[in-house]
């Protein structure tokens, strides 16, 4: 089932390896449905799979330990058709760093991040457009991340006074 022909998303270099004709549906990825309130993967499991939104949306969640018997499952951010999720994997073989719940129904591009990297060997003009893309969205998350970050120290310090010392 090509569901890629029916949800294109022009621009996306993921989008062009799916419809590359050496980039075969079944072999190195697969599309799947998932209905709301589904746990596509959850923090600390391993994986390498790399997953493109083709509809619906996911919410990206993290683990927050308040103290020894409360913790807290913040969203990070929501996601929407043509991005991209479960990159990491692809860099550093880590267990992963969040959970991701889809948050409608979705139906989701699932690329198996060793073929990829080893298709991308055997086609690297279409490795350079992946990873710049790759790099780009990363930057992007992390400059949001540190936005956040520092907007929490700034509520720390007021919400201890400590800023009328400084």
């Amino acid at each position: 089932m090509n569901i890629m022909s029916e949800t294109r998303l022009p621009g996306s270099v993921l989008d062009v390896l799916l419809n590359h004709p050496d980039f075969r549906e079944g072999d190195v990825w697969h599309c799947r449905q998932f209905p709301p309130n589904t746990t596509l993967f959850s923090e600390g499991e391993t994986g390498r799979e790399v997953y493109l939104i083709l509809s619906g949306s996911v919410r990206v969640l993290g683990h927050v330990d308040l103290d020894d018997t409360r913790c807290i499952r913040p969203g990070f951010s929501d996601l929407t058709q043509g991005e991209v999720f479960g990159e990491l994997a692809l860099f550093d073989n880590q267990p992963r760093s969040a959970t991701v719940m889809t948050v409608t129904a979705c139906d989701l591009a699932l690329v198996n991040g060793e073929e990829l990297m080893r298709f991308l060997d055997t086609h690297p003009e279409l490795g350079y457009p992946l990873f710049s893309d790759l790099i780009l969205i990363l930057v992007r998350r992390l400059r949001a991340a540190n936005q956040k970050n520092f907007a929490l120290f700034a509520w720390g310090l007021k919400a201890r006074g400590i800023d009328k010392f400084l």
